[in-house]
């Protein structure tokens, strides 16, 4: 569970770095890697979801 929240840590902050510089500098490149981060988050989530419930057992 461990390397689930830092995989969880990494990508959240690639996504926070990406969607600055588009907001900030309308990169569009920034914005399509940001999207992409923010449905591999999603994803991630679902698992330490399950991982969490099973771990509550």
């Amino acid at each position: 569970m461990n390397e689930l929240i830092a995989k969880i840590k990494e990508l959240n902050e690639a996504f926070m770095t990406d969607a600055a510089l588009q907001i900030e500098k309308g990169n569009k490149a920034a914005g399509t890697r940001a999207r992409k981060a923010s449905l591999e988050l999603e994803k991630l989530m679902k698992e330490f979801r399950k991982a969490s419930l099973e771990a509550s057992k």
